[in-house]
């Protein structure tokens, strides 16, 4: 009987010991986790959200009527896409030096402007590259004909993440940021076949 009661105990203690040690196990302990690197900074920042199609209002903005009653096949939203479209290869084509994709575009003025910033770069040994995190959030600002001449200003809001060398042998550096531009494009209504092109760039507020 005592030596039964002693095998009891034994096995109570052990059971005693069991659960202890599982107990401290239960779920993801410290030294469970793989050590890692501290994450890089996020890509995305708080701030306006972007969306691909987002416009200030389903409404055609006040001053297009004037672009409509010239042309009547325009469509702001149709307009809209094609800005887009036209944002991001401009704004990768000039980081790249890409004067082939920017002279269809750019107004000769524009093209001028890019080309002085591309050829300063260059000369420096620097080197840009641009990617275009997302589609850019664009709302017609103004709208206006001037005799045969239509210019249409577009609020872009853009995230965008850049990198820099500054020669083809050092390292990249790489930063986001988030850009608030007016741009303004220009199109001749008199040229059924013409084309919308970037006639100027402001800085605006996001």
């Amino acid at each position: 009987m005592l030596q039964l009661i002693l095998l009891a105990i034994v096995a109570a203690l052990a059971l005693l010991q069991l659960y202890a040690v599982l107990g401290r196990r239960v779920g993801r302990q410290p030294e469970d986790r793989a050590v890692r690197a501290p994450d890089a900074a996020p890509l995305r920042r708080p701030g306006v959200p972007l969306t691909p199609d987002a416009t200030a209002s389903d409404e055609p903005p006040e001053g297009l009527a004037a672009v409509r009653a010239r042309d009547p096949g325009f469509d702001h939203q149709v307009f809209l896409s094609t800005a887009r479209s036209a944002y991001r290869s401009i704004v990768t084509a000039y980081a790249a030096g890409d004067r082939e994709v920017l002279k269809p575009l750019l107004t000769p003025d524009v093209l001028a402007a890019f080309e002085v910033g591309m050829a300063e770069r260059e000369a420096a040994g620097r080197q840009e590259g641009v990617e275009v995190l997302n589609p850019p959030r664009s709302d017609v600002e103004t709208a206006e004909v001037d005799g045969d001449r239509a210019r249409i200003v577009v609020r872009f809001l853009g995230e965008l993440t850049q990198t820099t060398r500054d020669s083809a042998e050092a390292e990249p550096h790489a930063f986001e940021r988030r850009t608030a531009e007016l741009w303004t494009f220009e199109r001749d209504l008199s040229d059924r076949e013409g084309a919308w092109r970037l006639a100027g760039v402001d800085a605006a507020e996001a």
